[in-house]
């Protein structure tokens, strides 16, 4: 079976980086992924992605985005659940990322060119770079944040 998720769009706010009660970092941001259409009043639409990222990649990524940055990242869907405190059950769908690419530089100094970054324990992927050639169709102008 094949879950298999690659998408490229922009943070809507800085990572929230935190640690596991044994040490492992983990990651969690939204991504804002523009549709490739616009609605029948010619307004932009954007799909609101739940991420994850884990380990030493989490602290890479966190060190090195910001909200607003734009990004391609590769990875699978994964749903879980759980008891809130009012004891309703919660339904959550997310990706959790294997890899990404930091698609602008870092400042208005850097260089133009994409940083993939791959986690240590995998192939390099030759999806990372159609991030490159890929429009990523998102203005941050019509962005809400």
């Amino acid at each position: 079976m094949i879950n298999n998720v690659s998408l490229t769009g922009r943070l809507t706010k800085d990572i929230d980086l935190r640690y596991t009660q044994s040490g492992v970092a983990v990651a969690s941001f939204t991504l804002a992924v523009n549709r490739n259409y616009k609605d029948q009043d010619g307004n932009q639409q954007t799909d609101f992605i739940q991420c994850q990222i884990w380990r030493k990649a989490a602290e890479n990524f966190a060190n090195f985005t910001h909200k607003g940055s734009l990004v391609g990242i590769e990875g699978r869907i994964q749903t879980r659940n759980y008891d809130n405190q009012q004891g309703q059950k919660v339904y959550v769908t997310e990706v959790i990322v294997t890899n990404f690419s930091l698609l602008e530089p870092r400042n208005a100094q850097g260089n133009n060119q994409e940083q993939p970054y791959q986690q240590p324990s995998q192939a390099p992927s030759s999806q990372t770079q159609g991030w490159e050639q890929s429009d990523p169709q998102v203005d941050a102008s019509e962005l809400p944040f």
